[in-house]
């Protein structure tokens, strides 16, 4: 830009190159908005969204068991029942009323398909009530907000390790408030032939994602091995996502069988 005789001129590169600047900066402007937005939808998507819909899901599954399960000659391609001759109800707890002992001398096997609901789980501290699927599959088990069974665990009121996974948050987060249960809480496991009640016995705040001591028969950590135990039970494991929002981690919650009664 040049002055001349007191006259301001400007130069048409400068118009152009600010006008430039103009386009840019409006552009670069769109984008982040178009951004933020798809952002911001993505994140209603997977928090409420999902839930909604799996929440919805489960709500349906459960009620679907329940009819079915109210109709014995219903649902023919339902899970085979057998009884265990090798398995032995567990004694009652001393520390328990001996009404709720188990009153059968074995518990039924139950081989679901691979992604089948099966099962019922409660947990009456948390206001939880969710189907239970064979196998810990995301997109068939775990995304459609159900508690998954650990392929190769042993099933409900079994000698051994009953493992189950959820999610702690989206898809239904059924075991969003898991850090909540605490010694002495009652987990229901449901199926077509009976009600198995654990009692929560010891929580494992944290380990790591790999550590497949926490579902064995007889479970024990392999990375914080004071958590755990030494000798055959009816145990029951659930294990789910900590800290919220992030799978770095590992959160374990045991319980040990007290009564099982039969529908």
């Amino acid at each position: 830009m040049r002055v001349r005789s007191g006259v301001r001129v400007v130069r048409h590169g400068d118009r152009r190159r600010r006008a430039r600047h103009r386009r840019v900066l409006w552009s670069g402007g769109e984008v982040f908005v178009t951004v933020g937005v798809l952002l911001m939808l993505l994140v209603v998507h997977q928090l409420w969204w999902t839930n909604r819909e799996a929440r919805r899901g489960a709500e349906r599954k459960v009620e679907a068991l329940e009819r079915e399960w109210g109709n014995p000659g219903a649902g023919s391609g339902g899970p085979s029942v057998v009884p265990s001759a090798s398995a032995t109800a567990p004694a009652a707890d001393p520390g328990r009323p001996t009404s709720r002992a188990p009153q059968r001398s074995y518990a039924p096997v139950v081989l679901p398909r691979t992604s089948q609901a099966y099962a019922v789980l409660t947990i009456p501290r948390l206001g939880l009530r969710v189907p239970v699927a064979e196998g810990v599959s995301k997109a068939d088990v775990l995304n459609q907000g159900y508690v998954g069974h650990y392929r190769g665990t042993q099933q409900p009121g079994q000698a051994g390790n009953f493992a189950l996974a959820g999610h702690r948050n989206t898809h239904g987060e059924p075991f969003r408030y898991l850090p909540r249960l605490r010694r002495g809480d009652d987990i229901e496991v449901e199926t077509r032939t009976a009600t198995y009640t654990y009692d929560v016995d010891q929580v494992l705040p944290q380990t790591s994602a790999t550590d497949s001591g926490v579902i064995r028969a007889v479970p024990r950590s392999l990375v914080r091995p004071s958590y755990g135990y030494d000798t055959p039970g009816y145990y029951i494991t659930l294990t789910t996502c900590t800290p919220e929002f992030t799978s770095r981690y590992r959160m374990v919650v045991w319980g040990k069988l007290i009564s099982m009664r039969p529908r």
